[in-house]
């Protein structure tokens, strides 16, 4: 552990923010105390200490639902931590992939609404669909359907995006992309491959050209 002197309260606790490492989402706030922090930087997993409970506990040692530790922040005044991870599963006890999932507020133009996160939402959805397959859904359809279904549709709505651009129209160009961009996360997810995963492969190439 990097030597600092981070500021536990009177009681020995740290706040720890846990955020998704690849979408940035913020997945839950817990509590650390010496001990769990020294768990979680050895382990590679997060530990927490329960103040309910009065005690230490080890994200998905039950559920299964743990969280692969990528970097441990602290802020200026020592006396809060930011822990990115790799969630495998939820991250919230009701089974969303966050515990704030409720909005109390929320800005009612679009471009509020849509950012780069939505991306990581979206995977989670689709991800949802492939494994409860909710009937009358159209991602149950392409999954039942299989990755013949599948590979199609990319190719049809790639094609749409290139007709699109060439037609100058910025409009039917959003909607496309938008297609193209559904369906390939589809895609992923019938391949097993995480969205993240593409992002690190771009951020890869990008660095070798530096």
């Amino acid at each position: 552990m990097k030597d600092v002197q981070l500021k536990f309260d009177s009681n020995g606790l740290i706040p720890a923010i846990v955020q998704d490492a690849a979408s940035k989402q913020v997945l839950t706030l817990a509590y650390m105390n010496e001990e769990s922090l020294k768990k979680t930087i050895e382990s590679g997993e997060t530990w927490f200490y329960s103040r309910s409970r009065q005690e230490l506990w080890h994200k998905g040692e039950t559920s299964g639902n743990t969280q692969t530790v990528q970097s441990i922040s602290f802020d200026c005044d020592q006396d809060a931590l930011v822990v990115q991870v790799n969630p495998k599963g939820p991250a919230c006890h009701n089974g969303t992939s966050t515990c704030f999932a409720e909005k109390l507020y929320e800005a009612e133009t679009p471009a509020a609404k849509a950012d780069v996160s939505f991306l990581y939402e979206l995977e989670n959805i689709i991800a949802e669909r492939e494994q409860q397959r909710p009937e009358g859904s159209y991602t149950t359809y392409l999954f039942e359907k299989g990755v013949d279904k599948i590979l199609k549709k990319v190719g049809e709505e790639s094609a749409e995006v290139i007709i699109a651009a060439k037609n100058r129209d910025h409009d039917e160009l959003q909607w496309e992309s938008a297609d193209l961009i559904f369906h390939l996360l589809v895609l992923l997810k019938e391949q097993n491959l995480p969205f993240s995963d593409v992002l690190v492969a771009l951020k890869q190439r990008h660095e070798a050209k530096k």
